[in-house]
């Protein structure tokens, strides 16, 4: 009987050895299957996961280049700021909510509303990131700080501003509240503004210190833009066109410099403007650079490309006499009129007097072939160069036949639009000497190389004609400029509407000095001035006169009228018998 205990005993526990081994060695087999699974089929998940504990990539942010002037005066700048932004599964589980007078403190220096501004950071717990407010002052994140609310903190980040704020708008552009450039110099050249952020991967403990860095990539740093313009001329021009809206009470206008000899842009602004700091107030219409976008028929502005096309083709020479009695022609049952009947006129007289008949004859006596080139070469039709978004290249048909009266009103600026760049540059092709350059709003180390359209012989006999227009008797006196010989052309436009034309003008003037040496060339636009005065002579050539003394001054560019007056009086008495 003990004998069969013993052996029951023997067995039993036998069986619990057995038992005892297997689920050792059952477990032991199961760890050494993950351990081989884990090491050898798919480790990439856990040392994935292992990274995200211990290693992070740092950006080494790069600010947003500067854009300066001509002379390094800034025109956009990137000033740091700060971000506040919300963690909302810290704030879930650190029960931050409970604060609330922290949170009602928060809502009002960001002027939020306090429910709300909970509702956002509670409606995903899960979430980890949520903006609560961008580009904040300094005093107020510090403010933030102070307040030490859980699962709310601050970031690092940069605004644009700038300084001369609606002066520069229509040129300069504008970002998103991302620093992305959305218009303007800031969008055509983001990608050159904008560098390239550095990054660095590091090494850190459960304390979160750096403990090794594992690889560095060195910034890109972001590239300046140096812009043509001239700040001082920038200024003075925006003040002169602003003023010249208000007081004619026009629904917009704009003003255009260029430099003669690099076809550079001196100047471009428009009225009205927006102040691109505030971005609250900024409209889609307001954002619009009209210098370069809106077109208008340029009237007696293109007066010029007539007698170019006619001392060019040499049907006509300096000292030739039109006959535009009785002030009025007749062509093709339509009527060409004058203001009044100016009798006879030299092709000095013609601009001076700004007659249509005098115009019409000459553009009706060349082949129209060689009328229409003078047009295609000033550049109508095509865009200036200067690359800028959104320029109008204008319209100029290209028909195979024009009627006489069809070439009639292009000879006085009509059946063509133009912008005021476009208009620009013309006038400084002609006191180029003929030679047409592309236009560069950025500044240039050498003039691009131009393109000879017209003689210089031409161009210069016309500029000369051109003088008399700001004479005391002549159309655009008000053009004038004290000590400086001027030559120029007023304009006066009437506006398109459905089926002919409205009561609406367009006021222009367009002009280059010095004469004896032309450096400017520049044009005013006042579009739809209400009231009586409307004319060109009246609305434009005014500020025209106030624009081009101050940019003259400003560059010291040296006086020459006196020298020509001197000249001209040296002349009479030599030719009096007694001198």
């Amino acid at each position: 009987m003990n004998k069969r205990k013993q052996l029951k005993q023997t067995g039993t526990a036998k069986w619990r050895f057995y038992t005892v081994f297997g689920l050792i060695a059952l477990v032991f087999s199961a760890l050494l299957a993950r351990t081989a699974y884990i090491q050898v089929i798919s480790p990439d998940m856990l040392r994935a996961q292992g990274d995200m504990r211990i290693k992070r990539t740092l950006a080494d942010s790069v600010l947003r280049g500067m854009i300066t002037d001509r002379n390094g005066l800034e025109l956009a700048i990137s000033v740091p700021v700060e971000t506040v932004w919300a963690d909302p599964k810290k704030i879930a589980e650190s029960n931050s909510l409970s604060k609330e007078r922290e949170w009602r403190a928060l809502a009002d220096i960001l002027s939020l509303d306090v429910a709300e501004t909970k509702q956002r950071v509670s409606a995903n717990p899960q979430s980890r990131f949520v903006y609560l407010a961008r580009h904040v002052s300094p005093a107020m994140a510090d403010y933030v700080e102070h307040l030490k609310l859980p699962g709310v903190y601050l970031r690092a980040e940069s605004k644009r501003y700038y300084p001369a704020a609606e002066v520069n708008a229509h040129l300069v552009g504008i970002t998103n509240i991302d620093d992305i450039g959305i218009d303007g110099i800031e969008k055509l050249f983001d990608e050159a503004l904008t560098g390239e952020e550095g990054k660095k991967r590091i090494l850190r403990d459960a304390k979160g210190r750096i403990i090794d860095v594992l690889e560095e990539e060195a910034p890109q740093q972001a590239k300046n833009i140096t812009l043509a313009i001239d700040q001082r001329i920038q200024t003075l021009a925006y003040q002169e066109l602003k003023k010249a809206v208000q007081y004619y009470q026009a629904d917009s206008g704009s003003v255009v410099a260029v430099d003669v000899e690099s076809g550079e842009l001196l100047a471009m602004v428009n009225n009205p403007s927006y102040n691109p700091n505030n971005r609250k107030t900024i409209t889609p219409s307001a954002m619009r650079n009209r210098a370069i976008t809106d077109t208008f028929e340029p009237g007696s502005t293109a007066k010029p490309l007539a007698v170019l096309a006619a001392l060019e083709f040499g049907s006509v020479n300096a000292n030739t006499i039109m006959n535009t009695s009785p002030g009025w022609m007749q062509i093709g049952g339509r009527r060409v009129r004058d203001s009044k009947n100016h009798g006879e006129l030299t092709l000095e007289g013609i601009l001076k007097k700004s007659s249509n008949v005098g115009t019409t004859k000459l553009a009706l006596s060349l082949p129209s072939e060689n009328f229409l080139d003078a047009f295609y070469n000033a550049g109508f039709g095509s865009d200036t160069g200067t690359g800028l978004l959104g320029e109008s290249s204008g319209i100029f048909y290209d028909r195979r036949r024009w009627s006489d009266f069809e070439l009639a009103t292009l000879s006085f600026g009509y059946g063509v639009s133009v912008t005021p760049v476009q208009l620009a540059q013309m006038y400084a092709t002609l006191a180029n000497g003929g030679i047409r350059r592309p236009l560069s709003i950025l500044k240039l180390d050498e003039p691009l190389p131009g393109e000879r359209v017209f003689s210089h012989s031409s161009a210069n006999q016309l500029i000369r004609m051109m003088e008399s227009v700001t004479a005391e008797d002549g159309t655009g006196k008000k053009a004038a400029v004290d000590g400086y010989r001027v030559a120029g052309k007023t304009g006066t436009s009437r506006k398109a509407v459905a089926g002919g034309y409205g009561n609406d003008y367009v006021g222009l003037f367009a002009g280059l000095a010095p004469v004896s040496n032309p450096k400017i060339a520049l044009v005013v636009v006042i579009n739809n001035p209400k009231g009586d005065q409307y004319y060109g002579g009246d609305v434009a050539a005014p500020v025209f006169s106030k624009v081009m003394g101050g940019a003259l001054q400003i560059l010291n560019i040296p006086t020459d009228k006196q020298d020509a007056d001197e000249i001209q009086l040296a002349q009479i008495k030599g030719a009096r018998p007694d001198a």
